[in-house]
């Protein structure tokens, strides 16, 4: 039995949709294929899916460029007079906007305002007043940003050299505590040395004491220079 013919219809279950043009779309580009190494033909086809994915194929005796080139030569048609007459019109609307800004800008500027009627003229310093005042806004904004980083930065600095003081003197009541203590036992050594060095001392004045006497010295005839 022969397959049955299939209605030619729009298949509506997307997945199924998809299915069968996969396997359409090959067997297409195959016929191309065999189309261009039996019959020496030029075949150029291009096919987007109904999801945007573009497929093509071109024989590689040729180029698609080539192709239309050919068709529009045999069909006395031109495929870019749309195209070419659109976007002139495209870049004639792009002069105009960008001699309507270039104006504009002249205008905010100060120039080319005697053309301006009464409520234009009103419109154009409302504008300008409320450019300047968002400008204004803004620099106030960064010159608080600004104060707000250097009181934070300065904050910052001020405790850490609080906090190097406070160890700077810290270390320096430990270094006069140590001193303290070999300062206490340097004293006590001294004052012992001391003591001896008096009884020293007295003992080698008193042979002296008989000589001032054998010489005629009173204890009031000696005086302090």
């Amino acid at each position: 039995m022969g397959r049955g013919k299939i209605e030619i219809k729009r298949i509506e279950n997307p997945t199924n949709r998809q299915v069968t043009y996969s396997k359409r779309r090959g067997g297409i580009i195959k016929k191309a294929k065999e189309l261009t190494v039996l019959c020496d033909a030029e075949v150029s086809l291009i096919m987007f899916s109904s999801t945007g994915k573009f497929s093509e194929y071109c024989s590689p005796s040729t180029s698609t460029k080539k192709i239309y080139d050919r068709y529009q030569q045999v069909s006395e048609t031109n495929l870019w007079d749309t195209h070419y007459e659109k976007m002139q019109r495209d870049l004639g609307n792009l002069k105009e906007e960008s001699n309507r800004l270039r104006k504009l800008i002249r205008q905010k500027m100060g120039e080319d305002i005697n053309e301006l009627k009464y409520k234009e003229l009103r419109d154009l310093e409302q504008n300008l007043e409320e450019w300047v005042k968002r400008i204004r806004d803004k620099k106030n904004h960064l010159v608080t940003n600004q104060t707000e980083t250097c009181k934070k930065r300065t904050l910052f600095q001020i405790k850490n050299l609080e906090e190097q003081n406070k160890m700077m003197r810290h270390m320096m009541e430990e270094d006069e505590a140590e001193r303290g203590l070999e300062d206490d036992g340097d004293y006590e050594s001294q004052l012992a040395l001391g003591v001896r060095n008096t009884h020293l001392f007295a003992y080698r004045m008193r042979p002296a004491e008989g000589n001032i006497h054998d010489r005629g010295y009173g204890l009031n005839d000696l005086r302090l220079g």
